[in-house]
């Protein structure tokens, strides 16, 4: 499967329907993609379900996605830091809807999907508030939580490189949660800072196949 290459971010977002749920990569803003939500905000898609780690920083990228008012549920593991004031004012104004999810069940309920489990035990919260309400199991004579997928109908991330075909490199931490988000989207829109021939990239150090991605675009 080859991808897409975009011209423009606004041609890599084309056709992103309201109500979508959109899994945005980034740890606060290594590997978030900026340019491709600047591109959603003027794409005019609105009451979306956002899943990334955090609940966007400062006024720039995912916070100025919510800013616009076009996000209806934000799920993710950090949702206030010193500089999330977007996401604080619209919560407690209670204009948009949070879920909390531990940050490596985040990324396993994304795996997940991926890899096509329908469910998953995992001791991670029990006890406390964020368990409340789900089916536990003893296992052990340890406490499970039942853990259900988290599928996206895009994924927006960033990488380092791609080649023509779509392969992806990442550099460094900006990694984080591109690949587990990659496979568990139905269409995968990456932004790089360049994109090569196919042939350049060392195999070995792909980490996302073209297979998972649809569309890239340079920025």
């Amino acid at each position: 499967m080859t991808a897409t290459i975009c011209a423009t971010t606004a041609e890599a977002v084309a056709g992103i329907r309201d109500g979508s749920t959109v899994l945005i990569g980034g740890f606060g803003m290594a590997g978030m993609p900026v340019r491709l939500i600047e591109a959603l905000i003027n794409q005019g898609a609105r009451d979306l379900t956002v899943v990334s780690n955090n609940a966007g920083n400062g006024d720039t990228g995912l916070a100025a996605l919510l800013a616009e008012g076009r996000v209806r549920k934000v799920v993710c593991s950090f949702p206030r830091q010193s500089d999330s004031w977007v996401f604080d004012s619209l919560y407690r104004a209670g204009k948009i809807e949070l879920e909390v999810v531990p940050q490596g069940t985040l990324a396993e309920r994304m795996r997940a999907a991926g890899a096509g489990i329908g469910a998953f035990y995992c001791p991670t919260g029990v006890g406390t508030p964020l368990t409340e309400g789900k089916e536990t199991r003893d296992i052990d004579g340890r406490t499970y939580v039942l853990e259900y997928p988290i599928n996206g109908d895009v994924a927006l991330i960033g990488a380092h490189r791609s080649d023509r075909m779509g392969n992806l490199v990442y550099r460094k931490t900006a990694r984080n949660f591109g690949p587990v988000m990659a496979t568990a989207a139905t269409t995968v829109i990456a932004q790089v800072h360049e994109i090569v021939a196919t042939g350049t990239l060392d195999p070995e150090s792909v980490v996302t196949p073209s297979i998972y991605v649809d569309r890239v675009v340079a920025v």
